[in-house]
């Protein structure tokens, strides 16, 4: 058996695109001065962490890994800085993970105990983040991280919204875990859009596709 562990990342989105949006131009707020105008558009990044676990019978699940608990510690090192939120409690980054029911967000936040005020942010039981667009922009804007869980065929997977572009930690923090056991896939999400893409590993693991970067030890960014 094998671990495919797959970190599909999306750079330079525009934190605009999460924002509500009115159709009654009365409602839109509207600036004309040159200094909005020439404002740079603000940007995030989105990240989803999933894996394969590949045997005789493929398991599809971030859960599903034979290291998935080194995964776990990792990922925590890499958002060390960062303090954990579940509702109004400080949480521990890992043990959340594992016990936080589908649909409640967790906040990684800098400030410290003032993140309760972005808690109202829920996602529906299908973490269905289309809906809840301008919630989330509202906790990037102010420096903070969202991170839920994501229903996989076996398991979960992780969905991360971040300002702030955190790809070198992760990538730091999961290299060391390669082998021949282990392997680990950068992936670029604008890139992979199919579901035969996304699943590239149950048919073409050697040659994947376009955007799909494996990391071996070696690895440099």
């Amino acid at each position: 058996m094998n671990d495919i562990f797959k970190l599909i990342f999306e750079h330079d989105l525009r934190l605009d695109q999460l924002r509500e949006r009115h159709l009654d131009r009365d409602k839109q707020e509207v600036s004309g001065s040159i200094e909005d105008f020439l404002k740079p558009d603000p940007t995030y990044s989105k990240f989803y962490i999933t894996g394969t676990r590949l045997g005789d019978e493929n398991l599809f699940g971030l859960n599903q890994l034979l290291k998935y608990d080194q995964v776990l510690q990792r990922l925590a090192d890499a958002l060390n800085e960062f303090s954990v939120f579940r509702e109004s409690e400080r949480v521990d980054l890992v043990e959340s993970i594992k016990t936080t029911e589908m649909g409640i967000p967790l906040i990684l936040t800098q400030k410290g105990e003032n993140s309760w005020i972005h808690l109202d942010l829920k996602l529906d039981h299908e973490s269905n983040v289309g809906h809840k667009k301008e919630g989330i922009a509202k906790v990037l804007e102010a420096g903070d991280l969202v991170l839920y869980k994501e229903n996989a065929h076996d398991g979960f997977d992780l969905h991360l919204f971040s300002k702030k572009n955190i790809y070198k930690s992760f990538f730091n923090q999961i290299k060391p875990l390669v082998s021949d056991q282990f392997r680990f896939f950068s992936i670029n999400g604008k890139k992979i859009r199919s579901e035969r893409k996304f699943y590239f590993e149950t048919w073409t693991l050697d040659r994947p596709p376009h955007g799909a970067e494996e990391v071996f030890r070696e690895t440099v960014l």
